[in-house]
């Protein structure tokens, strides 16, 4: 049994996964959560700073969330990102499209790298091999 102080309220709890919230945390969390979602889907083009006054949550989380990619945002809205990578606007996530596909070709090289090549195959019409004639 893995116990852990709630980070919202102190109080000790069975932590099984995630962030170390109790269950009464968490729920009051996924509600705020709700709130966030509803709020900049109402006011489009909201920056973080406004919807975190508005809703009474912490910037942070709202960067957070937008991080886990559990909120995506508009084209137009001024809740951008910047890519962790190139600095790139994204609307959510950590990495822009072009470093993700970076990274997917790089860890798909290093994987492929102790690979022995695939053997090419020959043409095996005019390879020359010994003939014998019928008698």
């Amino acid at each position: 049994m893995n116990v852990k102080n709630c980070k919202g309220c102190g109080k000790l709890f069975n932590y099984l996964s995630g962030p170390p919230l109790c269950p009464s945390c968490r729920e009051a969390m996924e509600a705020k959560f709700q709130e966030v979602k509803a709020y900049i889907r109402e006011h489009k083009g909201v920056g973080i700073a406004e919807v975190a006054e508005a809703c009474a949550v912490d910037a942070g989380q709202i960067r957070q969330w937008l991080r886990d990619d559990r909120l995506e945002v508009t084209e137009d809205s001024a809740l951008m990102l910047n890519c962790e990578s190139c600095g790139a606007p994204i609307r959510s996530g950590r990495f822009c499209d072009r470093c993700k596909a970076n990274a997917v070709n790089g860890f798909n090289n290093i994987l492929n790298a102790g690979k022995p090549a695939p053997p090419v195959k020959k043409d095996t019409k005019d390879s020359p091999k010994m003939r014998f004639l019928d008698s």
